[in-house]
């Protein structure tokens, strides 16, 4: 791909799209969009044949009515993969027009396949290199890219920093020595990896005997994703803290792209690239559109994909959305997600979030910051446990923090945990080197 010149105090990448009024803007999505539901009908037996039974056309005058069309999800495109086709009754295009394939992590399931065109996959990097730029990436950055590469969606986004003219060092998701060297040979200006590693990794280097802040001067922003950490303040702030560099917390799915969304310098929420995707909030039980700003389920639907066509995708993420134009000036709209439909717990008649449990186990100073949840059903009542680790050095009595633990939860939550767990540090079990898990469901085990 040719790097595009642009001028390095130049405050947008693409000013006409990142600016553009409202308006504008949903005259060019009407137009993306009606040519993408016709490509999909046409091209893609899945949505022919549920868009026929649903008795939707597509042809359509207003973005509003997309309303009318029938929801996608996950298990979509589980049960269309392969059918008819490697790629399945989703893909739009054959076999020999697809030039790249990621997948799905499979943690929720059978993974599920990414294709992209030529034409798509340059979209794509289009839209990383814009992100990146908005978080401050310019062509005089070294970018050390430290996500999984392996089959991850979010592998290639390297190329988009390379395309703006950045220097793209390809480490991947190494062994935290490896990395730690590497950052200390090559001296990156920009790091990516997900909230919880970037947290683990500065615990490392200080073990090891480094001061992050110093031994690793050149690093001044950490790209943060795959994680709901990046959007919760006291992550972002613990993490800063410990590198002294700003944090942005990006945005992607295995399903549309590694990122289609990220945060500028105001830190409010997440601008996504609304000129390739569309975004809704539905009721996670009705399916109804909400209004901006209530919570409910977010539904994406591409507007320019060929290889598959997303649809009105259901994310099983939980957050709102904000149209209004942001203090920097871009007037895509900010998401605000708050945690995983599949992750929400009732307590008590109070909704939880593991990010609601994050905010305070990383806002504790006296904490390691790793934490792990454990949802089980009682008495006919849902209840929860959280463990969590001692500070690195600590000598603080373990039923103290617990005690301490607890309040902070009911204070913050309206809920109080069932139980405290301590553990010392590093003896949770739940650092990564890419996406952890810290949330166990054990209810309805004997359903």
């Amino acid at each position: 791909m040719a790097k595009k010149n642009v001028p390095y105090d130049q405050e947008y990448y693409d000013k006409e799209i990142e600016s553009m009024p409202r308006e504008q803007l949903e005259e060019l999505q009407l137009g993306y969009l009606k040519d993408e539901l016709k490509f999909a009908y046409d091209n893609c037996p899945y949505y022919k044949r549920a868009w026929d039974e649903a008795g939707v056309s597509p042809e359509i005058e207003t973005l509003a009515d997309l309303e009318k069309f029938p929801f996608i999800n996950k298990q979509t495109e589980r049960d269309t993969q392969g059918v008819g086709s490697f790629f399945g009754e989703l893909c739009g295009v054959p076999e020999d027009d697809v030039v790249y394939m990621a997948t799905s992590s499979g943690s929720t399931g059978v993974p599920t396949m990414s294709p992209f065109t030529q034409g798509d996959f340059e979209d794509f990097m289009k839209a990383e290199s814009r992100l990146f730029w908005q978080a401050g990436m310019r062509p005089n950055d070294r970018y050390l890219h430290g996500m999984n590469f392996a089959l991850y969606v979010g592998g290639p986004c390297v190329i988009g920093a390379q395309e703006l003219g950045a220097l793209g060092i390809w480490v991947g998701a190494v062994p935290s020595d490896r990395l730690l060297w590497a950052m200390k040979q090559y001296q990156p200006t920009f790091f990516w990896s997900s909230p919880s590693y970037a947290w683990q990794l500065g615990q490392k280097a200080i073990e090891k005997g480094y001061d992050p802040k110093t031994d690793f001067a050149s690093l001044k922003h950490i790209i943060i994703s795959g994680e709901p950490g990046g959007s919760i303040e006291s992550t972002r702030k613990a993490i800063e803290e410990i590198w002294d560099a700003s944090v942005y917390d990006f945005f992607g799915l295995s399903d549309i792209y590694g990122a289609c969304a990220a945060m500028c310098d105001a830190k409010d929420g997440l601008h996504i690239i609304e000129d390739q995707i569309l975004v809704e909030v539905v009721d996670p039980v009705t399916g109804e559109v909400l209004p901006d700003g209530e919570r409910g389920e977010i539904v994406y639907t591409t507007l320019k994909k060929r290889a598959r066509p997303m649809i009105r995708f259901r994310s099983g993420d939980i957050g709102h959305v904000n149209r209004e134009t942001c203090e920097c000036g871009r007037t895509m709209t900010r998401i605000y997600i708050q945690g995983r439909k599949d992750e929400m717990f009732i307590v008590s008649a109070v909704n939880v979030f593991p990010s609601d449990i994050e905010y305070i186990v990383r806002n504790d100073k006296g904490l390691s910051g790793e934490y792990l949840i454990r949802v089980y059903d009682e008495n006919y009542t849902t209840r929860y446990e959280v463990s969590v680790e001692r500070a690195f050095g600590s000598d603080e009595a373990y039923d103290e923090i617990a005690k301490r633990v607890e309040n902070e939860l009911k204070t913050h939550t309206g809920v109080r945990p069932a139980k405290v767990l301590v553990f010392d540090t590093d003896k949770l079990g739940t650092s990564s080197e890419h996406k952890a898990k810290r949330f166990i469901d054990e209810r309805n085990q004997d359903a």
